[in-house]
């Protein structure tokens, strides 16, 4: 009977709750245009909105949304995870200021960096199984019904070297832009509306803007390594590119620099509707918390 209230009274509990809400707003208004975006990344189908309507066309709506079980399932602890690690670390890198008074902006960039690259052991198989899915056609001869028969597949041939792939670049890529992604926001809010860093009382408006502006800054310091991480993690098989370097080559001599930059403007709309909701739903779960206790 006692669980919750001594639950949401920690630190861990309330950044567990609130981004748990965070990240699942954030799953659910942006999951269809980022099927979109890996889809643009993986290939050259077209135009945004030609993919979307191809895809709607042949294989129909649900097919937006293929996929989402894996990032829906594990989003509540991996914001956990990002939140309070993030929590911790700008505190840490930052021992001179007061514990009432907010991180510098060198600290909460360095948190940041931090963050990412320690998030990135949970994101990165949440990732490939979520691409794979994604990428996957209704004519394909191995059809995966979800996320676990896919895992199991990977498993089974590859070992946990397969559910893996693509790790070492999913650091490069979250580690600075979790910095850019936190620093943003915090100084987004801190110039919308003056002393909120201290007092938390800004407004709704506040949240949604910096929260949106910092997912379209993180998308863009990093887009590039993203498209090449998409790629590393999409293929089937072990013979298919050798590394970041051999997939970033190949790519480059098929289809030119400009590939590095496919889908951004997607990214960049998906990013500020999914951070907005993102970092309002998490700042107003935590005060809905704070009121309730």
């Amino acid at each position: 009977m006692d669980f919750w209230p001594e639950f949401l009274g920690s630190s861990w509990g309330r950044e567990f709750v609130a981004g748990g809400v965070g990240g699942t707003a954030g799953v659910l208004a942006g999951y269809p245009l980022d099927t979109v975006r890996i889809r643009q990344q993986h290939s050259s189908e077209g135009s945004a909105f030609a993919i979307l309507r191809r895809l709607v066309a042949v294989e129909g709506p649900s097919a937006l949304y293929r996929g989402m079980v894996a990032p829906l399932a594990s989003v509540t602890f991996q914001n956990a995870i990002a939140f309070q690690t993030y929590a911790i670390l700008s505190r840490a890198f930052d021992t001179t200021t007061a514990a009432k008074d907010p991180p510098s902006y060198r600290a909460v960039a360095l948190g940041g960096i931090g963050t990412g690259a320690i998030q990135s052991l949970v994101l990165s198989p949440v990732e490939l199984i979520k691409i794979r899915l994604q990428l996957q056609k209704t004519n394909q001869t191995i059809h995966h019904t979800g996320p676990l028969t896919l895992t199991r597949s990977i498993f089974q041939t590859q070992g946990w070297k397969g559910i893996y792939r693509g790790l070492f670049i999913t650091i490069l890529r979250d580690a600075p832009a979790h910095g850019a992604y936190f620093w943003t926001y915090e100084y987004m809010r801190e110039k919308f509306h003056p002393g909120c860093r201290k007092n938390g009382n800004e407004g709704f408006r506040t949240m949604l803007l910096a929260g949106g502006l910092a997912g379209v800054a993180s998308w863009i310091c990093c887009y590039p390594l993203d498209v090449i991480k998409t790629r590393i993690q999409a293929q089937v098989g072990p013979h298919s590119c050798h590394g970041i370097v051999d997939c970033f080559r190949a790519s480059v001599e098929r289809e030119g620099y400009c590939v590095l930059w496919r889908g951004l403007g997607t990214a960049v709309a998906r990013a500020f509707v999914v951070n907005g909701a993102v970092f309002t739903a998490y700042e107003m779960a935590l005060r809905c918390i704070y009121i309730r206790q």
